[in-house]
């Protein structure tokens, strides 16, 4: 009797592959398809999945080499989700005094009440509750840029202010793991002053580049190799540079186009971000209740962020959901922890992904739960307030366009041509700033603030268009306009059919769904042309 031949090495590590793949795929996508199904974002599903895979991986034969797998994985999305937060920050946003204040304030405060409680309630000696305390008092960057951008509103005032600080938290989180670590630059971190000088040799890579795959590969060249492989052999962060890159480019006319060219990859590696946190480790009591007393204490860091940037003459509104988009502990204090406090690591891995489960719903419903709370947080608006965020007048125009990126600008251009006065509102204040330098007439109005709202003269606006792409903010620029008494046409544009009915109940008028649109017209071009033929 023959015995069966034994798998050679290679056939034995594909079917191992093949077994990594088919689990952490499936888990990944059922769990984040089930979350979808309660309203929560998928990326609560993956922390979900993380956990799944780590109980029931190891019966279903799951390889060892998964974790280290994931972790590179992780690594290059935080990388890429790092270079497209770079493509849209200007470096004024962080020289802004609630900005560098907001985050020393926080992180100073923040230890100082954390240390004294970690020690009264755990019997840790002082050293160790510091490196717990300052891990704590750090925010998500890679969950509060995913939901910003999600929303697309990484270039609303809030969106700047929340991103700013978490680039000075991530520089302190740096440092910190510097000096306790004993890592510290080596020789060819000077080279580090010399990256400005790359900026025109990158911008005219990406006119070179031009529009398909090469494009994506200079991403990521920039992204994981320049950025990252770059700064880790100086001694210094990868993540820090993979965002200096995106910084450098920032200024360039094409880094929308680039950061659009990365999406889909860069959410696929950030899935491996989320599956890693659960495969950190599975707690134990006592880690359950450091992550429970945690999650409790998630408050009092949106409190304190809320009191600060209230503090700084920011509106509620604003302070409000630049808060809320920084009510997350960070994977940065896993970082810090896996460097100098190993032990440790698992419970605040834990605690870490409790407060993703609880700050991803929260923001994904901001702007409606602000408006339930507005009458409470209104106490808190000053006089004056942010130059950023000051009410503008409507002039002498008799169209408003909400939104000012391609729709809103080909419907601002036609609405002119046509003798109408469009002025068109943007949240971002550079693109407004853009539009106005090439003689357009736009403003910076957030649509979803209720002080626009308030101060705004809507007596000769004839027609109101919404072009801008979130649907919360269609949704919230079609009931003000109504609330307000404004009986003429709404007309906004629609990404998704099953938006249509909702905006339309909101007070819009018409939808058109964009992509639909754009074959129509196409097809009336051809039909002209074959005419006139």
């Amino acid at each position: 009797m023959r015995c069966p031949a034994k798998p050679s090495a290679g056939t034995w590590q594909k079917e191992q592959d093949a077994v990594f793949e088919v689990i952490t795929i499936s888990f990944a996508f059922f769990f984040g398809l089930l979350v979808r199904q309660v309203g929560l974002p998928p990326l609560v599903g993956f922390l979900a999945a993380g956990f799944a895979i780590n109980i029931f991986g190891p019966t279903l034969g799951l390889p060892e080499y998964t974790g280290e797998t994931l972790h590179h994985v992780a690594h290059l999305g935080v990388l890429m989700l790092l270079f497209t937060v770079g493509l849209k920050l200007k470096l004024e946003q962080i020289a802004q005094p609630q900005v560098v204040g907001g985050a020393l304030l926080h992180f100073a405060i923040s230890v100082a009440v954390f240390v004294p409680g970690i020690m009264l309630f755990t019997p840790l000696d002082w050293n160790t509750a510091l490196l717990l305390a300052i891990a704590l008092s750090f925010s998500s960057t890679v969950l509060a840029a995913k939901l910003l951008e999600t929303k697309r509103e990484l270039g609303a005032f809030h969106g700047r202010t929340a991103i700013g600080i978490l680039i000075v938290q991530d520089i302190i989180a740096l440092a910190v793991l510097a000096i306790w670590s004993g890592q510290t630059p080596n020789i060819w971190a000077l080279l580090v002053f010399a990256v400005p000088l790359l900026r025109p040799v990158l911008h005219w890579l990406l006119d070179f580049a031009g529009h398909d795959e090469l494009l994506v590969l200079m991403g990521m060249l920039l992204s994981l190799v320049i950025g990252g492989m770059g700064f880790e052999a100086m001694g210094l962060s990868s993540e820090i540079g993979a965002l200096v890159m995106g910084v450098l480019l920032s200024t360039h006319s094409r880094a929308k186009e680039l950061g659009e060219a990365l999406w889909s990859l860069k959410e696929i590696f950030l899935v491996g971000f989320f599956l890693q946190i659960g495969l950190t480790g599975l707690p134990d009591w006592g880690a359950m209740m450091f992550a429970l007393v945690a999650g409790v204490a998630l408050a009092l860091k949106g409190v304190l962020f809320f009191a600060l940037m209230i503090a700084f003459k920011l509106t509620p509104r604003s302070a409000f959901l630049t808060a809320l988009s920084l009510t997350a502990y960070s994977e940065f204090g896993l970082i810090v922890a896996a460097g100098v406090l190993p032990e440790y690591l698992v419970p605040l891995a834990i605690a870490v992904s409790i407060s993703f489960v609880i700050a991803a719903p929260l923001n994904r419903f901001a702007h409606p739960l602000y408006e339930r709370c507005e009458h409470r947080l209104r106490i808190y608006q000053r006089n004056t307030i942010h130059p950023d965020e000051q009410p503008k007048k409507m002039g002498d125009a008799d169209v408003l366009i909400f939104g000012m990126g391609r729709t809103g600008s080909a419907a601002y251009r036609v609405m002119a041509d046509q003798g109408f006065r469009p002025l068109g509102l943007d949240s971002d204040t550079y693109k407004a700033k853009a539009h106005q330098e090439a003689g357009r007439n736009v403003l910076f109005a957030d649509a979803e603030d209720s002080n626009f709202w308030r101060s705004c003269d809507l007596g000769q606006i004839r027609a109101a268009i919404l072009a801008m792409d979130d649907l919360e903010a269609k949704l919230i620029a079609a009931r003000s306009l109504r609330a307000r008494g404004f009986t003429g046409p709404i007309v906004s544009h629609a990404l998704h059919e099953s938006h249509q009915e909702q905006i339309r109940d909101a007070g819009a008028d018409y939808t058109h769904l964009t992509m639909n649109q754009a074959g129509i017209s196409l097809a009336e071009q051809t039909l002209n042309a074959m005419n006139r033929g």
